[in-house]
């Protein structure tokens, strides 16, 4: 009988636990921000943003499902590593809304002829699947995209409304 106690006592604190971390609020940036530099560690499942070289905002991150080392061609499920920019916006993503990223760039088609590959494309900054926002924070448990760089609905509308197209992206190993 207290063993089945002591398991409801966990079984109550993981949950209120998991709860507040599911629903804590976000916290946006300040109105007027203007983000003219995004920076992405991959290791650290991180994106930075940058308002003239101040540190605005860090995002936690997922990330392609294979995410050790750079993308190298199409379908190899990494998130491509190197200099690009913001190349277009989406509000009518299947994941929400989406950042377009200017991947792949001279380099990383060598890269794919190389291997006799096609270098692929259409690398985002989204959210989550149209109808899962539901899952919010707990999509950055696991890598879970093809290569593209994922956050929250809450995270990426926040994102969205303070970068232009044409903002540089770094993104490291």
């Amino acid at each position: 009988m207290r063993g089945r106690k002591i398991l409801l006592v966990v079984f109550i604190v993981v949950f209120a636990v998991a709860a507040i971390y599911a629903w804590y609020p976000y916290s946006p940036m300040p109105a007027g921000t203007q983000i003219d530099k995004l920076v992405v560690q991959k290791s650290q499942r991180q994106l930075l943003a940058y308002e003239k070289g101040k540190l605005v905002k860090t995002f936690p991150i997922s990330l392609g499902r294979n995410p050790i080392g750079a993308k190298e061609f199409e379908g190899d499920k990494k998130t491509p590593e190197g200099t690009y920019f913001i190349s277009a916006k989406n509000p009518n993503s299947g994941y929400h809304k989406n950042l377009g990223v200017s991947y792949p760039n001279q380099q990383n088609l060598e890269r794919a002829k190389q291997l006799g590959k096609p270098a692929g494309g259409d690398i985002k900054i989204h959210a989550l699947r149209n109808y899962t926002g539901f899952i919010g924070r707990f999509q950055r448990c696991y890598d879970w995209t093809l290569g593209c760089i994922a956050l929250t609905n809450a995270e990426i509308d926040d994102l969205y409304a303070h970068t232009a197209v044409g903002t540089p992206i770094i993104i490291l190993p």
